[in-house]
């Protein structure tokens, strides 16, 4: 049996006892342990960004340190997810880490883990007691980029509950409105129509080969027309060879 979860506390409830450190507050990660890993969390934020391309009000990242302490010390309570988003804020990108005190009492809506040899078991046991308990976020993924193992929660009644996944593995976020799902061995987002988010790149190349398609049905119209035009002139010039004025009614 489980005791009750920590209350989270807010900057406003020791707004009287507490005076807010002051200066910058840098991330303090260590580097990704395998390029997998790198371009993993690297996808996971250039496809977001690019589907929220009209959107300011969130702030997505990876590595970067989030510092909670209820005493407001960077020396204390901070974990780095490998991924995040927050809603309901902005897209200031010189954030050098995200400090909960100084951002509304604002914790991760959205958090995902990329799972590696050494930090697996913090990931699925003591990273996902804090965002359950403390940070309360929504939505709670993990995925492995060489195993594939790929698990998702959402917050219901302040316990993670597993989200069931659909008929192709993958799982609903609410807090996206997007599913997540493997393709091609990496942990994408998918709308809720079934089509995967692309990234930038990726959107430049379907546009490259949309336009090529394009040119080659006009190039292909073209010699339609011209083939027309070839046969409406041999046709003519029978018709005047047996004496037949074509243009007489």
């Amino acid at each position: 049996m489980t005791s009750s979860p920590p209350v989270a506390i807010s900057p406003t409830d020791h707004k009287d006892e507490i005076i807010f450190p002051q200066g910058e507050f840098w991330s303090d990660e260590p580097p990704l342990e395998t390029n997998l890993h790198l371009r993993q969390i690297l996808i996971l934020i250039q496809c977001l960004e690019w589907a929220w391309q009209n959107k300011d009000d969130y702030f997505a990242t990876g590595n970067l340190t989030v510092y909670y302490s209820p005493n407001q010390k960077k020396s204390e309570d901070f974990r780095g997810p490998d991924f995040f988003v927050v809603l309901g804020t902005t897209r200031n990108q010189e954030r050098r880490s995200w400090v909960v005190w100084q951002e509304g009492g604002k914790y991760p809506n959205v958090i995902i883990e990329i799972l590696s040899d050494s930090t697996a078991k913090i990931d699925r046991g003591e990273k996902k007691e804090i965002y359950q308990d403390v940070f309360r976020t929504p939505d709670y993924f993990w995925f492995d980029p060489d195993s594939l193992e790929f698990q998702g929660f959402t917050l219901i009644r302040g316990t993670y509950e597993p989200i069931t996944p659909n008929e192709q593995g993958w799982l609903w976020s609410q807090q996206l409105g997007l599913y997540l799902g493997i393709h091609q061995r990496q942990l994408r987002y998918f709308t809720s129509d079934g089509e995967l988010v692309l990234s930038p790149e990726e959107a430049a190349t379907q546009a490259q080969q949309q336009l090529e398609q394009e040119r080659q049905r006009a190039e292909q119209e073209r010699q339609r027309a011209e083939q027309e035009r070839q046969r409406a002139e041999q046709l003519e010039a029978r018709l005047r060879s047996l004496g037949i004025d074509p243009n007489e009614s």
